[in-house]
């Protein structure tokens, strides 16, 4: 049976790793709020300020289990750091892993298998400009063809080659990914993915027809979501908001 153990690495880590590790730890708590979750699987990964090393979710964790101090930190082969008494979910990991190798500025990458992300990187065309919430993904968007499980090098380097510079990702018959600077950025950007989606599959179940928002409009509102939805006015404006929600859910995140 697995045991949760319980310890503090508050005063054995950097003060600048321990925040990361609070943010990606409340990260995984608002996604369980959220039922963004899949029982023990799939992640969410931070790269550990000026370093090459990355926390992930111990394996046989639920997300609403994870704390800053349970966290897992390993290298970009998903070799275990620091003596940690858990392990990891290293095919889990491979999607991250070839991430976090090619887009050095992201900080934290978010990968789940939500009903809704599914849906639509799984109908033809994927996401449509239906929403405001789809603008703030199509300004940043790409796909990636489902291979089986992403264990292998060859398609690592096609899923880089799929992502390129974008910071939202539809994986065909598999899910929703995005990445940030921050872990609140990369959080609501996938905040707005999964929005986007879930007004979608709801519009394509009602079988009403769709208003058709004008090319010349989602030009524009997709050249200001770029700006609008970015630093200070997107995921670091908001995660203040989020990080006091998780305090007020359960404070044990942060031990």
């Amino acid at each position: 049976m697995f045991q949760l153990e319980k310890f503090s690495l508050k005063d054995k880590v950097s003060a600048e790793e321990w925040q990361v590790r609070v943010d990606l730890a409340a990260c995984y708590r608002l996604v369980a709020e959220h039922r963004w979750g899949d029982l023990i699987y799939t992640h969410i990964s931070a790269r550990v300020p000026n370093t090459d090393h990355y926390l992930v979710n111990a394996f046989g964790l639920t997300f609403d289990e994870v704390t800053a101090s349970n966290l897992v930190k390993v290298d970009l082969h998903g070799n275990i750091l620091d003596g940690s008494p858990y392990t990891i979910n290293p095919a889990g990991f491979t999607i991250h892993s070839a991430i976090h190798e090619v887009r050095h500025d992201a900080q934290c990458v978010i990968h789940l298998h939500t009903k809704a992300t599914i849906g639509v990187a799984t109908v033809r065309g994927g996401l449509k400009p239906w929403s405001q919430y789809a603008m703030f993904s199509l300004a940043s968007l790409s796909y990636h063809g489902y291979e089986g499980l992403a264990v292998n090098a060859e398609e690592k380097q096609r899923l880089q080659s799929d992502l390129g510079s974008t910071n939202h990702m539809l994986l065909h018959n598999h899910g929703g990914l995005t990445l940030g600077p921050t872990v609140g950025d990369a959080f609501m950007r996938f905040y707005d993915l999964q929005r986007a989606c879930e007004i979608q599959m709801d519009l394509l179940q009602s079988g009403q027809p769709v208003i058709e928002i004008p090319q010349e409009i989602v030009d524009g509102i997709q050249q200001q979501a770029n700006v609008v939805h970015s630093g200070e006015t997107g995921g670091q404006k908001a995660w203040p908001a989020m990080l006091r929600r998780v305090y007020k859910l359960d404070p044990s995140f942060c031990e």
